[in-house]
C-alpha cells in the first residue's frame, strides 16, 4: 500500500511585496518527506531556506501552490486549526533560542504545554523532559541570561518537545554554540529521530548534512537538481 508523505509541498512560491519591488523568497518548490525522515536544507544565504522553513512550520502561508501536513491543505486551515497544528505537531528550534526572559527555563518549557492543556504540568513531564536535555536541580530555575548558550539550546529543544510533537524543525540549531556542544545537540536529535520524531534542520555546515539521511539544496528560491 502506498504511503502518504507526512510533509508535502507542490508548486509552493512565496513573494514578498516590497517598496523596492516584489522578492521572490520561493520560486515552484516541490517536496516530499516522508515521517521519520532526518532531512538537511542546505544553501547559500538568501536562498530561501528560512522562508521554507517558516511555510514548514505553518507561520507563513504560500503565496500560491499547496503545503499538506500529515494529508491536511493547510490552506483549508483557518487560524485556530493552524495554530492547533502547530501547538501538536510542530516542534521548532531556533538558532536564536528565543526563549522568553523574564521566564525560567522550567516555565519557558512548560509554557507551550499551558498553551495547550489550559493547565500546568502536574505530570512530571517538563521536569522529565528537562533533565532529559540536562538542565535540572536549580538550573530549571535560571532566566535565559543566567544560562549559557549551550544550555539556553537544551532547554528550546525541551520547549519544542513539551507537545510531543511529529515534526522537529531547526533553524541553525548550532549555530550560535561552540563545536563540543553543537555536536551534543545534534547528537541529541540523532536520538530523537531513531525514536520516530521527523527532523529538518536548515545548516550551513556540511558536517551536520553528512548526519541527515539526505539533504534538499535551494538557490535562488529554487530546489537545485
Amino acid at each position: 500500500m502506498e504511503t502518504r508523505p507526512l510533509i508535502e509541498l507542490q508548486e509552493v512560491t512565496k513573494v514578498y511585496a516590497l517598496p523596492s519591488g516584489d522578492v521572490v523568497a520561493l520560486d515552484n518548490v516541490s517536496i516530499s518527506i516522508n515521517a521519520g525522515e532526518f532531512v538537511a536544507i542546505m544553501g547559500p544565504s538568501g536562498s530561501g531556506k528560512s522562508t521554507l522553513l517558516n511555510q514548514l512550520g505553518c507561520l507563513d502561508r504560500p503565496t500560491s501552490g499547496e503545503l499538506s501536513i500529515d494529508g491536511r491543505k493547510t490552506r483549508e486551515m483557518n487560524d485556530r486549526e493552524l495554530t492547533d497544528l502547530r501547538l501538536n505537531t510542530i516542534g521548532y528550534i531556533f538558532q536564536k533560542f528565543n526563549l522568553i526572559p523574564l521566564l525560567t527555563a522550567y516555565e519557558n518549557v512548560e509554557y507551550p504545554y499551558l498553551m495547550k492543556h489550559r493547565r500546568p504540568d502536574d505530570t512530571g513531564h517538563v521536569d522529565s523532559l528537562l533533565k532529559m536535555v540536562g538542565i535540572d536541580g536549580p538550573m530549571t530555575s535560571h532566566k535565559p541570561p543566567e544560562l549559557s548558550g549551550g544550555q539556553q539550546q537544551r532547554v528550546a529543544i525541551a520547549r519544542a518537545l513539551v507537545n510531543d510533537p511529529r515534526i522537529i524543525l531547526c533553524d541553525e540549531p548550532t549555530g550560535n554554540l561552540d563545536s563540543v556542544t553543537g555536536q551534543q545537540i545534534m547528537d541529541m536529535l540523532v536520538t530523537l529521530n531513531g525514536k520516530g520524531r521527523t527532523i529538518l534542520v536548515v545548516t550551513h555546515d556540511p558536517a551536520i548534512a553528512r548526519i541527515a539521511q539526505r539533504t534538499i539544496v535551494l538557490r535562488d528560491g529554487r530546489v537545485s537538481s
